[in-house]
């Protein structure tokens, strides 16, 4: 008798350890709430084909396929990840309004071999971070079980997946979870999606609007932006 109270001690004291480990690093939905996500979506102008294909709910349960995100760090950490994670999502698609690139194009590296462009596919932006280049189509749908090098248009038909593309090149592709959690800035995340194009002068007014959404969204979090906020 004496072992299984012990047992049973064990076990409830690790129940409530790890409850309290989920209340101290809180959830990202305690962050960007449904009015947060509802407030974005507005600014979309009538007609766009982003009001009725990207949900909160989808956006949510993406998130939760990714445990570091907007989780890992202090609460300021967390704030700033997720401000900076909408910004740019903000100016990719005009406030969600864009689920497809309107410039298309193949986007085909012919020279890339481990992800060979599938015939007749286009590897255009998609999605909230605008998945681009049959490299990323290829190594987003390896890690997320799904054929994307073949049927890249599931990122703009299924709205579930097209939250987990965006959030695994947040996550995992890209330096951006890394850039905003250890003190990077925000620019980091700026040269990480679109650098080469935007940055050192390229395309200020595109690196100003980033730049806009996200204090925009630190000030509705309550937290201070940080330094770094250009690239």
């Amino acid at each position: 008798m004496a072992t299984h109270f012990r047992v049973n001690v064990i076990f409830l004291w690790l129940a409530f350890a790890l409850s309290a480990l989920s209340i101290c690093r809180g959830a990202v939905s305690d962050i960007a709430t449904q009015d947060f996500f509802n407030g974005i979506l507005s600014a979309a102008t009538d007609g766009c084909a982003g009001k009725t294909f990207y949900t909160y709910t989808d956006f949510i349960n993406a998130a939760n396929s990714f445990s570091s995100f907007g989780t890992t760090g202090t609460s300021d950490d967390n704030k700033r990840e997720i401000a900076a994670f909408f910004a740019n999502v903000a100016h990719e698609t005009t406030n969600l309004c864009y689920v497809e690139e309107i410039a298309k194009s193949d986007y085909c590296d012919s020279t890339n071999t481990q992800y060979p462009c599938a015939s007749g596919q286009q590897y255009y932006g998609r999605g909230p971070l605008q998945l681009t280049g049959n490299a990323n189509y290829g190594a987003a749908g390896t890690y997320l079980g799904a054929d994307l090098l073949n049927n890249p248009g599931l990122v703009a038909q299924d709205d579930l997946t097209s939250w987990k593309t965006a959030l695994w090149f947040w996550n995992v592709n890209s330096n951006c979870h890394t850039a905003i959690t250890s003190g990077q800035g925000f620019g980091a995340t700026i040269q990480a999606i679109n650098g080469a194009l935007e940055c050192n002068g390229g395309k200020p007014d595109q690196v100003n609007d980033r730049i806009s959404h996200y204090t925009n969204y630190c000030s509705q979090f309550g937290v201070d932006p940080g330094s770094n906020l250009s690239c």
